[in-house]
Formats: structure tokens, C-alpha cells, sequence
């Protein structure tokens, strides 16, 4: 008898996701998957990462480098940013597209695609019209994975995601180290997003029957972003930062460049399909509950 390829186990397969370029969003799926039973296998470019994913009980490996086991999972999440195109579907398009077994791929965007709206309104039905080169990479890998997943015949959900922020991760970090500047540019309006919030909407995804779809995951109050950091210092008990112009302001390259998008997120779409009501609908909710879970 010729002996059969080995494959997952169909009780694996079943409850496995693959985490590509499993970083901090991901991780806040991991966190709500784990106690369910989940099996999880993060990809990292970093052994001692790897290490600690899996003291975590996650199945870590090092890619690139290692192979990538698309065959022994049921889902897949990727976070990797593309570059000149996205570098999952370089490396793995041509197995992605035999991987009829996949229930769903999800895929980490950015709201960086709607470009600049002068602080309106966006939803996933406005025009994805990024000016920046990082935005048109974005755009252009959505695009790929969808027409991938329409060719292959697993569905693919696409998250664009607002400014993620969480323990670790925002306002508090860089005022007490100094760093923080309350940068001012009149009509300045950014959304943002718990990454507990994040973890919730992958989950009732990937457990929704609901085929290839777009989804903007934000909270409901956009602002810009010096009243966060002034709402921030009050919680610290500091005095904000001195306000300086967006002109003057001691600004990475990186940093400045997301000043020149301007825009309000809507997030309804995820709310009435997916069922998703945020644990945090606004950042003055999210940063207390960072502070309180500090002790």
C-alpha cells in the first residue's frame, strides 16, 4: 500500500490558525484562542521571541526560514506588511491557491488606504485613494489576498485597522520617558483601537459563516490626537506636554508622514455584521482600563 502524505489530524486542522508575522494584534487573538483549545503556529523572525511565544504554549517558528505548514491550518492570519507586494503571497501564492481546506484568511490592513479626507467620514465603501507609497502597497495586497481567496475558494476578510493602541502601546509610555510632544495641526483627526477590541472582532470573524469581506475596525470617537494626550497626562496626574506646531515639532519622518492623512473612520459595518460591540468604545475608556490594569 503506498503510504499517504502526512497531514493534519482533522480535529487539529479544525481549531489551528497560522499566524503570520504574529506581532501585537495578533496576539490579542491568540490570547482570547488559547483557552479554547486553539492550536496556534506564530511565525517570527526573532528566536528569542520564539522562545517566548512559546513558553506561552504557542507553536513558534522562525520565518523566513522555516517552512511554512499552510497544510495544517484551518485559518490563517497574516500581519506582514508588504513591501514592493505582500511577502506571504511571493513566497506561498502558488500553495495558498491549492489551499482549498482554509475556512478563512484574514488579513491585518490599515485605514492608511482611504488616504486623506480632510477629517470626513470614511467607510469601507469610500474610495481607497492613498497618496503615501505604504498606502498603495496596502491597497495592492488587499486586492491580491481577495482575488486569491475567490480563485482558491476560501474566503478572505480584510481588516483595516486604525491606530492600535493597549498595555504597553500608547500615550502613557511616552510621557513618562519625556518623549511625548502635543503636537498641533488644525482639522487634525485620527481613529483609533484597542487591540483587546481587535482580538474580539478576529475572533467573531473567524467564527462568522459571513463570505469575503471588508471590515474598518475603530472605535466610535476619532479626535485629534492632542486631546488623547492631554486626556492621558490628567490620568497620570502630569501636566501635558507644552503644545507645539505640527511645523516645529521634532517629528520622525515616519511620524510626520501620517499627518498628512486626515479622516474619520466609521465602524458600523463590523458592528452589524459581525455582532462586535467594543469593550472599548472611546480612548478615554481604553487608556483607564490600561492604567487600572497596572495596579
Amino acid at each position: 500500500m503506498t503510504a499517504r502524505p502526512a497531514t493534519a489530524k482533522p480535529s487539529e486542522q479544525r481549531k489551528t490558525l497560522l499566524s503570520i508575522g504574529h506581532g501585537y494584534s495578533a496576539q490579542a487573538l491568540a490570547e482570547r484562542l488559547l483557552p479554547q483549545g486553539w492550536h496556534i503556529i506564530a511565525t517570527t523572525r526573532n528566536s528569542d521571541k520564539a522562545a517566548r511565544l512559546r513558553a506561552r504554549g504557542i507553536d513558534a517558528i522562525i520565518w523566513p526560514g522555516e517552512a511554512l505548514p499552510i497544510e495544517r491550518a484551518s485559518h490563517i492570519l497574516t500581519s506582514v506588511a508588504p513591501l514592493a507586494a505582500d511577502p506571504v503571497l511571493e513566497a506561498h501564492g502558488a500553495e495558498l491557491a491549492q489551499a482549498q481546506h482554509l475556512n478563512w484568511v484574514g488579513y491585518l490592513s490599515t485605514v492608511g488606504v482611504y488616504g486623506d479626507h480632510q477629517g470626513g467620514w470614511v467607510d469601507e465603501d469610500s474610495p481607497t485613494s492613498a497618496r503615501l507609497a505604504r498606502g498603495k502597497a496596502r491597497i495592492a495586497a488587499e486586492a491580491a489576498w481577495q482575488a486569491l481567496g475567490a480563485k482558491a475558494g476560501f474566503r478572505v476578510h480584510v481588516f483595516r485597522l486604525a491606530g492600535i493602541y493597549g498595555p504597553g502601546r500608547g500615550p502613557f509610555e511616552k510621557l513618562r520617558n519625556g518623549t511625548a510632544q502635543r503636537v498641533i495641526k488644525p482639522g487634525q483627526y485620527f481613529s483609533r483601537i484597542h487591540a483587546e477590541d481587535i482580538g474580539l472582532a478576529l475572533e467573531l470573524s473567524l467564527r462568522s459563516d459571513i463570505g469575503s469581506r471588508v471590515f474598518n475596525l475603530c472605535d466610535d470617537m476619532p479626535a485629534p490626537p492632542q486631546d488623547v494626550l492631554e486626556h492621558a497626562a490628567q490620568l497620570l496626574g502630569m501636566p501635558p506636554p507644552p503644545e507645539v506646531s505640527f511645523e516645529e515639532a521634532d517629528l520622525s519622518p515616519m511620524a510626520r508622514s501620517f499627518y498628512s492623512d486626515s479622516k474619520r473612520v466609521r465602524n458600523d459595518r463590523a458592528k452589524r455584521e459581525l455582532g462586535w460591540t467594543p469593550l472599548y468604545p472611546d480612548y478615554q475608556s481604553g487608556l483607564a482600563a490600561i492604567l487600572k490594569a497596572e495596579g
